[in-house]
């Protein structure tokens, strides 16, 4: 009797661990949370936060928690696909989330088709991500080169005919450059200068007097973070004076902060809604969720707090036993979701996401205006 006894405790003991290692839903994500993009990642993941805390406030899903590991890849490629590597096949996560940059996202689809992994929400519009379609990326922002083209058409229905871009010399810089060159074709334009800058050791202090001495009338520059915000600086130090244009990568308080004085004027494309824009549903939630947490809204929470609806609706879909497998069956059944006042539609074929494109400028006030 005792011996029985003793087996039933242990078969008890033993289903209690089995549910306990099933009471979370884990979700990997190697992103630079120290390196030149920190400050975007950080709201970014702020707001992702805020929604998967209001989720797991509710019971989770199916009675299972979300529970995102991140792991610092300092905004290296090579750690990105290290830190992918390790969640994939030693932390066995069901999917991976909002990576950062071109180079290390397009570095780690081994990694996801060895792994049959899905990648929700990117942080990142090129359209190699988008075209040919890869079966494990979910792309929710829409690509880089219809943001640059709505610039370019933008600057070009104002007059301004002698734009110049700046661009960093990697998979990024190339992808925003095509956008560029296929604008300034559909505006009958031509560049007045392409520069571009190492990612790794940017240096400016050739190519700023350089951009100066053509006199533009605006420069588009193309790259993340720290390195942007080095470069509008040094271009306003050689004496650019026309109008300076980046994308919507840098669309965070962070970076307004980091450049300062020189912030004010500068055009910033926008793949979501305006943070205040409380007509949508989407950014009104986030906005009270925000205020609960006692945090202001930015655009780059914005998009975390969407990526993460996108990617909560999947595990929802997916049942209460979730596989990457059945993750990646129920990505492909949105159609024509509503994620607040944007509709987000996945198929075999499409895994674009939303098609949203804006442009912003930031004010003296340091918010960004429509």
């Amino acid at each position: 009797m005792n011996a029985w006894k003793f087996l039933v405790a242990a078969q008890l003991l033993l289903a209690g661990l089995v549910q306990g290692a099933q009471a979370q839903l884990l979700i990997g994500q190697t992103v630079g949370v120290t390196g030149s993009a920190a400050v975007t990642v950080k709201e970014s993941m702020r707001g992702a936060q805020l929604y998967f805390d209001a989720v797991n406030a509710r019971g989770g899903i199916n009675g299972q928690k979300v529970e995102v590991l991140t792991l610092d890849d300092k905004f290296d490629p090579k750690l990105t696909l290290e830190n992918a590597r390790t969640l994939v096949k030693d932390k066995n996560v069901l999917a991976l989330f909002m990576t950062r940059g071109t180079p290390h996202t397009v570095g780690i689809l081994p990694v996801l088709e060895e792994g049959g992994v899905p990648l929700v929400g990117p942080s990142t519009g090129a359209m190699v991500l988008h075209q040919p379609v890869r079966k494990y990326v979910f792309n929710v922002r829409a690509p880089y080169q219809r943001e640059v083209r709505k610039a370019i058409t933008h600057l070009s229905t104002l007059g301004v005919t002698r734009i110049g871009v700046v661009h960093v010399d990697d998979t990024f810089g190339a992808d925003a450059l095509a956008g560029a060159l296929a604008g300034f074709q559909e505006n009958k334009l031509e560049a007045l200068f392409i520069e571009k800058f190492d990612r790794a050791k940017p240096d400016f202090s050739a190519t700023a007097p350089r951009a100066a001495a053509a006199n533009p009338q605006a420069v588009l520059v193309i790259g993340t973070g720290s390195a942007v915000v080095d470069g509008i600086k040094a271009l306003r130090a050689a004496g650019v004076t026309g109008q300076l244009l980046t994308l919507s990568n840098n669309a965070s308080g962070g970076f307004v902060k980091a450049l300062g004085e020189h912030s004010r004027g500068v055009v910033v494309t926008q793949v979501f809604p305006s943070e205040r824009a409380v007509t949508y549903p989407l950014v009104r939630e986030a906005t009270t969720l925000a205020q609960d947490a006692k945090t202001a809204l930015t655009p780059a929470m914005v998009e975390g707090f969407t990526n993460a609806k996108v990617l909560v609706e999947a595990l929802r879909r997916a049942g209460p036993s979730p596989t990457r497998a059945r993750l990646l069956e129920a990505l492909e059944t949105f159609k024509k979701f509503d994620l607040g006042g944007l509709s987000l539609s996945y198929t075999p074929d499409d895994h674009s996401g939303l098609e949203f494109t804006d442009l912003s400028i930031i004010g003296p006030d340091g918010f960004f205006r429509r």
